[in-house]
C-alpha cells in the first residue's frame, strides 16, 4: 500500500505558471491518493478604497475568477484519472490558515511551491516555507526547480553520530518517506551524509594532535555511515559520504548529479542541545530541486 493516501496543495492562485500543481497530480497519479487544492488568496488592499458594496463586489468577482480556472484546472486532472477536490478561499493569516486545513484534513502530504524570499525580508521576518517547516505537524513537500514531472532521483540526507543511536529514529523516518517515493516513482535512491568537522566536535585530549582527532572522528563516522547504509539495502555506488557543511555540500551535490529531491528532517541534532532546523530551512534557497521535510 502507498504511505501517500491523501495530499493537500497549498497554491497561491495568481502565479498560474507555477510547476506544484502537475507535480502533485503526478505524485498523486503514482501513489493512488486523491488530491485537495487549496487556493489561498491574501486579501487586497486596493480594496479597501472602494465603498463597501462596491469591495464585496470585487472581492467575489475576484475570487470567482480564480475558481473558475482552478474549475478548469481540476477538469484536466480528473480527466487524467485522479480523485481532485478544489476549493479557493481569502486568507487572513496565510500560516495559521495552512495549518488549520492540515488539522482538519489529516492528508499524509503537504505541498506547497518554494517561495523564495531575500536575505534582508529573513533577517526580519519569518518565511512562510520555514514557518511550516517548523510547525506543520505532517511531512512537508516543498516544490522547487522545473518540478513539473515525477522525480528519478532522490537523496535520503541522514545524520550520522560517532555514537550510533543519536539520530537513528529520525533516520528511519527519512529513509522511510524517501524509499516509500522512490518506489511509487521508480526513482533512484541515494543515501547521502555530509560531515562537517569542527573543533567543536573536539576535546582536548592528552597526546593527540587535532589531525588525530579529526581522523578517528572521521573514521567513525563514516563507519557508521556505512552501517546506516547496508542496513536499509542502499547499494554501494548510491552511498554518498562528503566532507563540508550541510548546505554547501548537499547544494553541491544536488546541482552536479541532477537531483531531484532531498528528503531531510525538520529539525536535526548535532552537538549539546543545539537544533540544525536551519540546515533544512536555508538548503530551499540554494537547491535547484524539490525539499521533503519530515
Amino acid at each position: 500500500m502507498s504511505q501517500y493516501q491523501k495530499l493537500l496543495l497549498i497554491i497561491n492562485p495568481a502565479l498560474r505558471q507555477s510547476p506544484a500543481i502537475n507535480h502533485a497530480a503526478a505524485l498523486a497519479k503514482a501513489s493512488g491518493a486523491s488530491l485537495h487544492i487549496a487556493a489561498l488568496l491574501k486579501s487586497l488592499d486596493r480594496l479597501s478604497f472602494l465603498e463597501q458594496g462596491n469591495r464585496e463586489q470585487a472581492r467575489e468577482s475576484y475570487l470567482q475568477e480564480h475558481r473558475d480556472w482552478l474549475k478548469a484546472q481540476a477538469s484536466n486532472l480528473r480527466g487524467r484519472g485522479l480523485e481532485v477536490t478544489t476549493e479557493v478561499a481569502w486568507a487572513d493569516d496565510m500560516e495559521q490558515d495552512i495549518l488549520a486545513h492540515v488539522m482538519e484534513m489529516q492528508p499524509d502530504l503537504l505541498i506547497k511551491e518554494v517561495q523564495h524570499e531575500s536575505v534582508l525580508k529573513r533577517a526580519f521576518f519569518t518565511p512562510l516555507d520555514w514557518y511550516l517547516l517548523r510547525h506543520c505537524p505532517i511531512p512537508v513537500y516543498l516544490v522547487g526547480g522545473s518540478g513539473f514531472g515525477l522525480p528519478r532521483k532522490i537523496v535520503a540526507a541522514v545524520e550520522v553520530s560517532e555514537t550510533e543511536s543519536a539520530d537513528n529514529e529520525l533516520n528511519e523516518r527519512i529513509i522511510q518517506q524517501a524509499t516509500g517515493l522512490a518506489m511509487q516513482c521508480g526513482a533512484e535512491l541515494h543515501l547521502l551524509y555530509a560531515c562537517d568537522i569542527s573543533a567543536g566536535f573536539l576535546a582536548d585530549m592528552d597526546g593527540l594532535t587535532l589531525a588525530d582527532l579529526t581522523k578517528a572522528l572521521r573514521k567513525d563516522l563514516e563507519k557508521n555511515f556505512l552501517k546506516l547504509a547496508s542496513r536499509y539495502g542502499v547499494s554501494a555506488d548510491h552511498r554518498h559520504f562528503i566532507m563540508g557543511h550541510p548546505v554547501s555540500a548537499l547544494s553541491e551535490f544536488a546541482n552536479e548529479q541532477n537531483v531531484d529531491v532531498i528528503v531531510m528532517g525538520k529539525v536535526q541534532s548535532r552537538g549539546v542541545n543545539k537544533l540544525l532546523g536551519s540546515t533544512t530551512e536555508h538548503i530551499l534557497y540554494q537547491v535547484p530541486c524539490c525539499i521533503l521535510a519530515v
